[in-house]
């Protein structure tokens, strides 16, 4: 029997610049900057929040599960963002 591990994390920083553009990298590979929102992947990489950033203050908008991969938590998120 053969086991696979998946592991979204690798995927975020690719799957957020195919769908946002060009991107910054924030906390290592686990979160980006799209304008002033900053897109954090957390809880085991199940979880996708959207915060909104204003200097050093955040303020957490809303999240996003992540069940199967984590761009197309990233389309509904650009939905949200309203992009």
């Amino acid at each position: 029997m053969r086991k696979t591990f998946v592991d979204p994390a690798a995927e975020f920083l690719p799957s957020c610049r195919r769908i946002f553009g060009d991107v910054r990298m924030l906390d290592g590979s686990r979160a980006v900057l799209v304008g002033d929102v900053k897109l954090s992947l957390e809880a085991g990489e199940k979880e996708l929040w959207l915060i909104e950033t204003h200097g050093v203050l955040e303020h957490r908008l809303t999240m996003v599960e992540v069940h199967d991969d984590v761009e197309s938590a990233l389309r509904e998120a650009k939905e949200l963002l309203g992009g």
